[in-house]
């Protein structure tokens, strides 16, 4: 094969053999991963196993495992027994673990058994970002997006499905009784074989259907009327809403820093609606960044009048947009915008002139909502272009004034929603690239939040080592025992 670069004998015996720390270059982001759990103090972060029992025979120590955990996701590696097949034959993985290989089961069973530490060692991560002042800006971007379980849709039940279900078995055993008459009216030259074939199938469909009842109890027993019998926390959840599309899964709710697209806190949970989630998040946020005040942008799934007035409470100012849920402006009648609130006289001024009176307070889901109309209603010229009712009744809730302080915020920075879109999507469509665009590996939700953190974790490395560099996050690592 001349003129061609030639390979080495694979029998070659070298007399001095290389170096496994030759193999790993200088720049090499493994070496961030070993510098960095190195200064971690594990027992006070909550790992178990680090001071080794006086009998028995010698475990791994945690850091090993989870240097090979962070690895992995770092290098989208996420089940336990590949890592057991790259820590035999990957020369990153050798150098890492000092040549140490355990087998799959020690692998999963640290990521089972530690979920706490490994969630403790996010968080101190970002403690480690905001004390390299990353988070100048204070103002983050908040998102949920539905990861799949590893439960299926068959194996999740509901009222409406084990209805649905039973309509079916009910179709079926008809059909076979309906061919059992027939076989006794032909009576073929196989009439017994074909009457026993049949009845084995009318019994197995009658169990069915008991099982199916028993399951009805089951699911009617369950606060949220689910039951997922792989994964007993996973839950139908609509992925898209324009067109209905459900998966079995958990709803991970992330809050992303806008300068450098940095995760400052998550949650797995496993509710469909972001409706109640903002303050939650947004709490967290302001304290993983050891902020006072910060700036929360989130779509108008997240609109909800008591999380944002619990934002505004605290010091954080939301960005929601309002949804449309009146059809006046598509009907070519005015909407609640083109009415003026006159606050010294407590009134509204309508699109006519006329001022809408307070009347009464009543409660509405909850909330305190404040009735106006005016008198003018009936004789007005413009009333078609209002109202089909006799009188236009306005709501207004008794923090409105919070509401109208964030759309004001919201006029004032037209694109914050275009801000939110680049700094979240983004995150979520890595993560999921990198999980394969397939469901989480473990089961319930606190496994699957450990699972999580660890993307996070591996996310957020990457992230700074694309903003400092190698050597500088290297130096940084010294902070963590600091």
């Amino acid at each position: 094969m001349k003129r061609f670069i030639e390979a080495e004998d694979r029998m070659q015996v070298t007399l001095l053999p290389e170096c496994l720390d030759d193999f790993v270059a200088e720049d090499n982001s493994v070496r961030v991963v070993d510098a960095f759990v190195e200064e971690l103090d594990l027992q006070d972060l909550g790992f178990d196993g680090v001071r080794p029992a006086c009998t028995g025979r010698p475990a791994y120590h945690p850091a090993v495992l989870l240097k090979i955990y962070i690895y992995g996701y770092l290098n989208r590696i996420q089940s336990s027994r590949r890592l057991e097949r790259e820590c035999q034959r990957n020369l990153e993985l050798m150098w890492l673990t000092g040549r140490l290989a355990p087998d799959f089961k020690t692998i999963a069973d640290f990521r089972r058994d530690n979920g706490k530490g490994i969630r403790n060692v996010c968080r101190r991560f970002v403690e480690l970002c905001r004390e390299l002042k990353l988070f100048s800006q204070a103002m983050v971007a908040i998102d949920g997006s539905k990861f799949k379980a590893v439960n299926s849709r068959e194996r999740n039940y509901s009222e409406g499905k084990i209805a649905r279900r039973e309509r079916e078995i009910e179709a079926n055993i008809q059909r076979y009784l309906d061919a059992l008459d027939t076989n006794d009216r032909t009576a073929p030259s196989d009439w017994l074989e074909k009457t026993a074939r049949l009845s084995i199938k009318l019994d197995e469909l009658r169990q069915k259907m008991k099982a199916l009842h028993v399951m009805r109890e089951r699911v009617q027993a369950a606060p949220d009327g689910q039951v997922s019998l792989t994964d007993p926390d996973a839950r139908v959840m609509t992925t898209h809403s324009n067109t209905g599309t459900a998966m079995v899964g958990y709803n991970v709710q992330v809050a992303v820093d806008a300068k450098h697209h940095l995760i400052v806190a998550h949650e797995v949970t496993n509710t469909g609606s972001d409706r109640a989630q903002l303050s939650k998040m947004a709490h967290a946020a302001r304290e993983a960044m050891g902020t006072k005040r910060l700036k929360a942008i989130a779509d108008r799934g997240y609109f909800s009048s008591t999380q944002i007035k619990a934002c505004s409470d605290a010091g954080i100012d939301p960005y929601v947009p309002k949804p449309t849920t009146s059809n006046a402006k598509a009907e070519g009648r005015f909407d609640k915008a083109d009415f003026v609130y006159i606050a010294r006289d407590d009134e509204y001024q309508c699109p006519a002139g006329q001022r809408a009176i307070y009347r009464f307070t009543r409660e509405e889901s909850g909330l305190q909502m404040r009735r106006y109309w005016t008198s003018a209603c009936p004789e007005c010229p413009i009333k078609a272009r209002c109202t089909p009712s006799d009188y236009r009744r306005i709501s207004r809730w008794e923090h409105e004034d919070v509401l109208e302080a964030m759309q004001r915020r919201l006029d004032r920075q037209p694109d914050a929603m275009l801000l939110r879109k680049k700094t979240i999507e983004h995150v979520f469509g890595t993560l999921k690239h990198w999980m394969g665009w397939t469901h989480f590996l473990t089961r319930g939700i606190e496994h699957v939040s450990t699972e999580f953190s660890l993307s996070a974790l591996a996310y957020n490395l990457k992230r700074v080592i694309a903003i400092l560099g190698i050597a500088k996050t290297m130096k940084a690592m010294k902070l963590v025992g600091a």
